[in-house]
């Protein structure tokens, strides 16, 4: 299933949502296609949403789920990968 947060994430100029698959990327990138998003909205797991695409891919049958919820399912679904640790020397 495709999961979105709400968009609360600001950068540059706007604000953002995460879209997640608990299911598998291949069905992340299918269903961002259809949306309109380009590859480069892609960051280790999960797209970068801007806020006024929030309900075209809830109407595309994205669901509404908080942060925390978001981050759990897809951590559930062995789909969550960290940002590596740079070690200075």
């Amino acid at each position: 299933m495709i999961l979105i947060d709400p968009p609360l994430w600001p950068a540059r100029g706007r604000v953002w949502s995460h879209m997640v698959s608990d299911v598998s990327y291949d069905e992340l990138h299918a269903f961002a296609a259809r949306l309109g998003l380009p590859p480069r909205a892609f960051e280790r797991d999960h797209y970068d949403v801007p806020s006024e695409l929030y309900d075209a891919a809830v109407a595309l049958g994205a669901q509404a789920v908080g942060c925390q919820e978001l981050l759990r399912r897809l951590t559930a679904a062995g789909l969550r990968r960290r940002k590596s640790v740079q070690v200075r020397r």
